[in-house]
């Protein structure tokens, strides 16, 4: 029985749409029997299980803390493949599952945030010696991020070559329990899961050296590039080249006070008493106004207190 794990510290990688995709695309390889098993305390897996009319792949309730049995119930159970779904905070229980994989698979959009936190995910598998794969995610056709995101992720591990668009059939299909390649057999969302799910089982029969799960016909052409854009109307948009804007002159900012305090005061009016009857505005001189020094103070445990001033006194302000 193999074991495919999808794990990533950030929120919102696509964990868990990929997690049903890629099983229902393994079922339907002819892997099966299939289960799922979501570790996520949130449960979205589960509730899409739930949702879907189709019997497959199978589900199995297990928390954290019952993956020892319920895998070993499992396998005693026929079945060939188990994809797990964690949960986004990388905790002691992702590295309980984390070790019972045959292989990771990390989801990561291609933004600075989700590459920064590919970090505490690469650290566990490494730590338990599992083979890693990252599966770039939620990408922009033609936008050069998307590139960059793969080229910044194979300094840390393989990077898949087949990459996934943003596009909203795959959300859209997961609402009634169902996966795009179900939904819409021949859209290109649904030709990236099954060129992924290709990729996926040609890595699985190579690590564990099973030959039953080696697929019809190996996917040579992954090998041409990660870094492929979709198609021209198959991607729902795409990110402008940015050019920073243009400055007509350089503006230099003005030096800080030496001191802390800024203290910002009018011109006298030329008015002996300072009331312009001409117009009836009121020009006289506003009072000093002090920033910075003692209205507020920050606390070293990050609170903040404000000293007031004390108008008991007959003092003003």
């Amino acid at each position: 029985m193999h074991v495919l794990v999808l794990a990533s510290q950030k929120g919102g990688s696509g964990k868990t749409t990929l997690s049903g995709h890629l099983a229902v695309a393994a079922d339907k390889a002819g892997i099966g029997p299939v289960a799922l098993i979501d570790t996520d305390p949130q449960g979205s897996l589960a509730q899409w299980w739930n949702a879907r009319e189709a019997p497959t792949p199978h589900f199995a309730q297990a928390g954290v803390l019952e993956l020892d049995e319920a895998l070993e119930h499992l396998e005693k159970a026929g079945m060939k493949l188990v994809v797990i779904d964690t949960p986004p905070a990388i905790t002691g229980s992702i590295a309980r599952v984390v070790a019972h994989a045959n292989l990771v698979l990390v989801p990561t959009r291609p933004s600075p945030h989700d590459l920064r936190a590919v970090g505490a995910t690469v650290d566990i598998a490494e730590k338990h010696n599992k083979p890693l794969v990252f599966v770039v995610n939620g990408a922009t056709a033609r936008a050069r991020i998307t590139g960059e995101a793969a080229v910044a992720l194979s300094q840390h591990g393989t990077v898949a070559p087949v990459t996934l668009h943003h596009r909203v059939d795959f959300a859209a299909s997961m609402t009634d329990g169902r996966t795009v390649g179900e939904a819409a057999p021949k859209s290109q969302s649904s030709k990236e899961i099954r060129d992924l799910w290709l990729y996926v089982q040609d890595r699985l029969s190579r690590l564990t050296h099973d030959e039953k799960i080696v697929p019809e016909k190996r996917p040579e052409h992954f090998a041409v590039s990660a870094l492929s854009v979709a198609d021209n109307d198959e991607a729902d948009s795409r990110e402008p080249e940015w050019e920073p804007p243009a400055m007509t002159q350089n503006v230099p900012l003005p030096p800080l006070p030496a001191n802390d305090a800024a203290i910002i005061t009018m011109e006298k009016p030329p008015f002996p008493d300072g009331i312009d009857r001409r117009s009836g505005v009121d020009r006289r001189a506003a009072q000093p106004h002090h920033f910075g020094t003692g209205e507020r103070r920050i606390h070293s445990f990050g609170r903040r207190a404000t000293d007031r001033p004390s108008y008991d006194n007959g003092g003003s302000r």
